[in-house]
Order: C-alpha cells, then structure tokens, then sequence
C-alpha cells in the first residue's frame, strides 16, 4: 500500500480490497483473507487500521464459549488504532485524516443513557456479543472475494487492514500520540484502570484484592496504585505473574494452590480480620466470584466483576450477605463514556498516570496473529501489539 494520504484520495467512496483474518469456525485458525469493504453508509467511517492487539473476550469468541454468538465467517478484534481513510453522509465531529480509536461500547450521545450521568452504556450502540451486523441497516461492510457476507464483531472488527464503525464506536485522539500505545485504550488497560477510578472510585488508603492477574487485572492495579491504594493483594494461579504484578504495584500474593484455607481467609488475614475495602473479579469464573465477595468487608465491601462469565451460571451469593452492606456490581469498559472520555483519559495516561509500556510485552506483523493468539492462550503475553 502507498501513503495513508494516497491512500484516501484513492479510495474514497469505492470497495476497497484489502487483507484481514478471517475467522470460519470455532478454535480454527485465522485465515489471511483477501477482501472487500465497503464504503461507509450514513454516520459511518471507514478506517485504515494501523495497530490492533487480541483481548481475552477474542480469544473466548475464538474458542466457541458461547453457542449463541456462533456466526461465521466473521472478523475479530476489538483493541486497534488508526486514521480514518472516509466518513459517510452526516459525520460531522470526525473527518479524514483523523487518529482515532474504535470502542465497543459505543456512545450516541441522544439516548437516555447517554444523557445520564449514572451509566456508560448507550441503548443503540452498547456492546453486544451477540450482534454480527452494522446497528443501522443491519447489513454487513465486508465480503470475500467471491461475495460471501463476512460478519461484524463487537461494533468494530479490527482484524482487518480497512474496517467500517458506526461514528459513535470512535473517538478521535490528538495526532501527537503513539497510535500504537493508543490501541491498547479501546478494552483492557481503560476496562481496568477504569474499573478502580469510575466503578471503585478507589482513595487514598483503599485495600483491594485483584483476582486474576492477566492484563485486565494488572491494569486495576496499575489504576489503585495511581489512586493512592495502600494494599493490592492479587491473586492468581500462576506465581509467575508476582513479580510482574509488583511492578504494575501489586503488594502480596496470593496462590491459591500454594495454601490450605480458603483465598478470602488468607486476605481477611492479611486486613486485619477485616476484609479489603474492594475486590474485583477479573477471571470470568464464578467460584472466584464467590471468593471476591467473601474477602470484602462485610460493612462496605464492593465487589467490582469484570471476568466474562460464558456459562449461563447464576450468582453464588445469598440475598442476606447483602444485607450488612456488602455490595456487588459489574463493570463494562471502565465505566468510561468513550467519545465523552477518553480522550481525558488518554492524556492522563501519557502524562504518567499509567505506563501502557509495561503491558506491550510482544510486538508482532499482522500475518503472524494466530502466534499472537497462542502466546495469549499459552498466558505468555498481556498485549501483542501488532502492527497492518
């Protein structure tokens, strides 16, 4: 391909043929596709994605978790950055040219929630695993060669060198930033860190216990450390992921395979006999949920789940744990109004609040993303940064 600027004068308004991985089945590998992406449709942009790295709720739709959001072939990948190749008729806050973000939890700012100040979720372009087309017209932007529909995923599709979103899955970025740090901003490291600051609201002085230290969990470690917190326990079942932790400012270790009683004995231990001030479920299993829950104080615990439970698994708590003032909630991106946000957030975390180096821990070329999946799998790597 030419210059990004050759690029769009060529391409503007027409099908544009490109490559993207392309998934066919369940735990199948991602095929290197030649395809065709549209133009994009009223309030719509199309962008040359430049970064885009794999999350674990990839890697859960890669592996089949959910029978109900099987529809194939589709394209992945929700964590990417790029420049905005074209704008469809009535975009006005976004043009070509622009460095921006997609995010999966859209934000159309003219629904209710959007107005209110007590969600981030936005009733048209909320995340949705289970949507596979463009919210609008419930079409689909891509096409294989021989002109079989290739499905959307999670408002965005980044596993692909061009992508179509809806305007209000993206946020512009100032033009100074890496863009290639910039991606890891459209999920895990804003699901985190935003989980501590929005959901927590974390304060100098809070006791937290992080269980699952993967890179959702070390990014709300990374957001208690900046908010002051005075203990971080994490937990997890890989010791191996200790010493990263402390760097991210993880205090104590707990492995629950390494001790006889029950994780939420260890931490009550650790505070005192008073449980942590908060503790966040980022595992995506519900016997750590159980444990999450048991390890807060009984008074004023919350218990912040970020972990996709797949399984149709109800709640492991008794409606009377509740009643002391035990609290429990979930947490969708942060609790971030993505357009509204982000861009505050992305200063924040260039200016120091957050160092995103220390999550980059592989850089790949796009052609090699089922090595990038495997390191994930294999829990060798928080983000592989790969670069179209």
């Amino acid at each position: 391909m030419g210059s990004i600027e050759e690029d769009r004068s060529a391409t503007a308004g027409k099908v544009i043929s490109c490559k993207a991985a392309v998934l066919w089945g369940p735990k199948e590998p991602l095929v290197m596709e030649e395809i065709r992406v549209d133009p994009p449709k009223e309030m719509e942009v199309r962008i040359r994605i430049l970064f885009t790295s794999i999350c674990h709720t990839d890697l859960g739709f890669w592996i089949g978790e959910n029978e109900a959001q099987r529809a194939f072939p589709r394209i992945l990948g929700h964590e990417a950055s790029g420049v905005i190749e074209s704008v469809g008729a009535g975009v006005v806050d976004l043009k070509e040219g622009d460095h921006v973000i997609p995010i999966f939890q859209g934000e159309c700012r003219e629904c209710a929630y959007c107005k209110s100040e007590n969600t981030n979720k936005c009733l048209k372009f909320g995340v949705d695993p289970m949507r596979k087309l463009m919210v609008r017209d419930g079409t689909t932007r891509f096409r294989t060669k021989d002109g079989t529909p290739i499905y959307h995923f999670l408002n965005t599709s980044t596993f692909s060198e061009y992508t179509v979103v809806d305007s209000s899955c993206v946020v512009k970025v100032d033009d100074h930033l890496p863009l290639d740090k910039m991606s890891l901003l459209s999920c895990g490291i804003s699901t985190g860190v935003g989980a501590a600051w929005n959901t927590a609201n974390l304060q100098v002085g809070s006791t937290v216990a992080i269980f699952g230290l993967g890179a959702v969990g070390l990014a709300v470690a990374a957001g208690a450390r900046a908010r002051g917190a005075s203990r971080i326990i994490g937990v997890d079942i890989n010791s191996a992921k200790f010493e990263k932790g402390r760097g991210f400012g993880v205090t104590d270790f707990i492995n629950p395979k390494e001790i006889q009683t029950p994780v939420h004995q260890e931490i009550i231990k650790l505070t005192n006999g008073l449980g942590v001030d908060v503790s966040f479920e980022c595992a995506g299993n519900i016997d750590v949920l159980r444990g999450a829950f048991s390890s807060t104080n009984p008074g004023w615990g919350l218990t912040v789940l970020l972990g996709v439970q797949a399984q149709p698994d109800l709640l492991p708590i008794h409606p009377m744990e509740l009643f002391d003032g035990r609290r429990i909630t979930g947490c969708t991106f942060g609790g971030f109004k993505g357009r509204s946000q982000m861009t505050t957030f992305a200063k924040q975390c260039f200016s120091g609040a957050v160092d995103l180096d220390k999550f980059v821990t592989h850089e790949l070329p796009f052609d090699r993303i089922n090595e990038a999946i495997q390191l994930l799998m294999e829990g060798k790597s928080l983000r592989c940064i790969m670069q179209l």
